[in-house]
C-alpha cells in the first residue's frame, strides 16, 4: 500500500492507496480499498506538536511501500513530515508539485511550478474521473475554481477566501459583530450572527456559481463540476449548478501521480 497525504493550509488529510498490480486483499482494516484504489484515512488539524500528531495518526500503520505528499503548508511542516517518515519507516518522502505535463493534464500557468500542488493533484484526479471538460471547486481554507478542457488542458482558475477566512475578516475589520456561530438557513436573518453566517455562505455559493458560468462559456457546453474540501457539502446545497461531491479528490490525484511516476 502507499500512504498519500495532502498538507493543506489548516489540516493534514490522508488515505491509503493500492499500488498498481496489488491484489485486493482484505486481511486487515487498512486494506479495505474502494473502487478508486483508496481506503478511507482521516484528517487532523495542525497543532504546536506536529510530530506528536503524526505519531498518533500513522504510528499504528504498517510500513507502506511509498509515502507521497502534496503540500501548501510550508517547507518547515513538510520537512518535519519527511523526517518523521525517514525515522519511522526508513523511506524518502515523495513530494509532488505542479509540472508542465503529467497524467494527461497540461499546465498552462506562465510558470507551471507556481500552481498549487493541491490544485494540480485535484486536476489530475478530475481528468481521470471526467474525460471531457470539467471544473474543479475546492472549498477549503481558500476557495479555488479551476477549469480543465476536454483535451486535458488546464485553462486557468481563480482563488478567493473560504468560509473561515471570510468570517475572520468580518470579525477583525468590524465592531460589534459577535464571534458566535449563526444559522445560515435564510437570507432574511433577524440576528447579526445569523446574518453573518448566511452572508458568508450565500456569497461564496453565488461567487462559485458565477465563476462556473464564466468558465463554462470559455470551455463550451456544460462541464461537469466536481466539489471537494471541508465546506463542499454545505456550499453545494446552496448552489445552482449540479455538482458531484468528491471528498478525497486531491488524494486521488496524489495516488494517481504515485502510480504513474516513472512511466513513459
Amino acid at each position: 500500500m502507499n500512504l498519500v497525504l495532502d498538507l493543506g493550509n489548516s489540516r493534514c488529510k490522508w488515505a491509503l492507496a493500492r499500488p498498481p498490480g496489488m491484489a485486493e486483499v482484505r486481511n486487515t482494516p487498512e486494506q479495505f480499498f474502494r473502487n478508486d484504489g483508496l481506503t478511507p484515512g482521516g484528517a487532523f488539524a495542525y497543532s504546536d506538536d506536529f510530530t506528536r500528531a503524526l505519531d498518533q495518526a500513522f504510528g499504528p500503520l504498517s510500513r507502506p511501500a511509498q509515502v507521497a505528499v502534496v503540500s501548501v503548508a510550508g517547507a518547515v511542516r513538510t520537512d518535519r513530515l519527511a523526517h518523521w517518515v525517514q525515522r519511522r519507516w526508513n523511506l524518502d518522502l515523495l513530494r509532488f508539485s505542479a509540472r508542465a505535463v503529467q497524467c494527461g493534464v497540461t499546465n498552462t500557468y506562465k510558470d507551471p511550478a507556481q500552481l498549487g500542488a493541491d490544485r494540480w493533484a485535484a486536476l489530475i484526479a478530475a481528468r481521470t474521473r471526467a474525460p471531457d471538460a470539467v471544473c474543479v471547486v475546492d472549498c477549503g481554507t481558500a476557495t479555488t475554481v479551476d477549469a480543465l478542457d476536454h483535451k486535458g488542458v488546464f485553462r486557468g482558475g481563480v482563488i478567493f477566501p473560504g468560509v473561515a477566512l471570510m468570517l475572520s475578516s468580518l470579525l477583525q475589520g468590524t465592531q460589534g459583530i459577535p464571534a458566535s456561530a449563526g444559522n445560515p438557513d435564510t437570507c432574511l436573518a433577524q440576528t447579526t450572527s445569523d446574518a453573518v453566517a448566511a452572508g458568508v455562505l450565500y456569497s461564496l455559493a453565488g461567487a462559485i456559481d458565477r465563476i462556473l458560468d464564466e468558465q463554462a462559456a470559455e470551455l463550451g457546453g456544460a462541464p461537469q463540476v466536481l466539489l471537494t474540501g471541508g465546506n463542499a457539502e454545505v456550499l453545494s446545497s446552496l448552489m445552482r449548478h449540479t455538482t458531484t461531491l468528491v471528498p478525497d479528490l486531491v488524494l486521488e490525484g496524489v495516488a494517481r501521480m504515485v502510480a504513474t511516476e516513472g512511466a513513459a
